[in-house]
């Protein structure tokens, strides 16, 4: 697959991982899912702008580029980095009110059954972006496909982390953890 149609995918994953964190989130009242749909933005635009990327990339060389557009994927993965450090910074300051007053949580077992089916589509997509961006040398493929497994890991901390908040009944955890989620993004 080529690293422009694997863009467009990591596109339509990201919308479709946004949806479903962003109902996780909804129906838990969860900040720590609220802090993993949050993240899902950031995989959206990262997304979009690696497409961009990649399609620059592929252009042929031209009088003002003599050697190609091929340099144009290190700014896909350095926008990406940015956008990464602000969604952080985003997460935290939606996770301190819940830190000081808790809130209860609901339907957890939904919540949680959402991420995972979001974890799933990330994990299969970044492990195929990360072959093609072998296969391809796309520095922005490869971006891409370990920002979703950062994803993953972040979403398998959460759903830990609220498994924990369902057995203890310690709504604060909530707010750890998605501190914690920011902090490791």
């Amino acid at each position: 697959m080529s690293p422009r149609r694997l863009m467009t995918v990591s596109v339509v994953a990201a919308l479709l991982t946004i949806g479903l964190k962003t109902a996780a989130w909804w129906i838990t009242g969860s900040v720590g899912l609220l802090s993993d749909a949050m993240e899902s933005f950031v995989n959206l635009a990262a997304a979009l702008f690696g497409l961009w990327m990649v399609t620059v990339a592929a252009r042929p060389a031209d009088d003002d580029h003599p050697f190609g557009h091929h340099k144009a994927e290190y700014f896909s993965s350095g926008f990406e980095g940015i956008l990464i450090l602000g969604a952080a910074v985003a997460i935290i300051w939606a996770a301190l009110p819940r830190l000081w007053h808790p809130q209860p949580l609901e339907q957890l077992g939904w919540g949680l059954g959402l991420s995972v089916a979001s974890s799933v589509v990330n994990g299969v997509l970044a492990a195929v972006m990360l072959r093609a961006s072998r296969l391809h040398r796309s520095i922005a493929l490869e971006a891409d496909a370990k920002h979703l497994l950062t994803d993953v890991w972040t979403s398998a901390g959460v759903l830990i982390g609220l498994l924990l908040v369902g057995a203890t009944g310690w709504l604060w955890l909530d707010a750890v953890i998605a501190i914690g989620v920011a902090l490791n993004i």
